[in-house]
């Protein structure tokens, strides 16, 4: 079994920045990739940013410039740097990873998600 915690989430002004972080534990054998989505109210889950396990990214086109994702692959974890946030960044960011266990073919593995508010 597989878990993903996330963390870093909060409340902040426009034109702020925050981190999340979001680790992962657990039978882990390989890590794929691991992304950031977000859900705002009433909308659909979308995804932010995607990291490979060779390092390349894909954004959406909505943060192209102000986030950006990096991974640490010797803690298994993956960050969102969030600069220059607007209100319509306001959503419950999930943590998504592609896992591979010991014998097992990759899986994917969502985290419980932390909440960011943009808002003066």
């Amino acid at each position: 079994q597989v878990q993903l915690v996330e963390s870093g989430g909060g409340l902040v002004q426009p034109g702020g920045s925050l981190r999340l972080s979001c680790a992962a534990s657990g039978s882990i054998f390989s890590i794929n990739n691991m992304a950031w989505y977000r859900q705002a109210p009433g909308k659909e889950r979308e995804l932010v940013a995607r990291i490979g396990s060779s390092g390349s990214t894909v954004y959406a086109d909505s943060v192209k410039g102000r986030f950006t994702i990096s991974g640490d692959n010797t803690k298994n974890t993956a960050y969102l740097r969030m600069n220059d946030l607007k209100p319509e960044d306001t959503a419950v960011y999930y943590c998504n990873a592609v896992v591979a266990t010991a014998g097992f073919n990759a899986m994917n593995y969502w985290g419980k998600g932390t909440l960011v508010t943009v808002s003066s």
